[in-house]
């Protein structure tokens, strides 16, 4: 039960981490500028990089460390 419920939450945060990169913004002509709109809802571009940044890389810290416990065994 609870390694199903972790692998869940592996699955889940991959899948986050996939739409948080995919948020970045472009730095060149890439996949992000297809989904690019003039509305924001941080006062500055800058702030809403930081807190993108935070976030990316906060679900990748907990993909990791899914991704580790599940693959070590550790809950059998």
């Amino acid at each position: 039960m609870l390694i199903s419920i972790i692998t869940w939450a592996w699955v889940f945060s991959g899948l986050l981490l996939i739409l948080l990169v995919l948020l970045h913004s472009p730095k060149g002509d890439g996949m992000g500028g297809l989904a690019a709109s003039g509305s924001s809802m941080f006062s500055s571009a800058s702030s809403a990089e930081s807190t993108l940044n935070k976030a990316t890389w906060s679900c990748l810290i907990i993909f990791l460390v899914l991704a580790i416990t599940l693959s070590a065994g550790w809950l059998k």
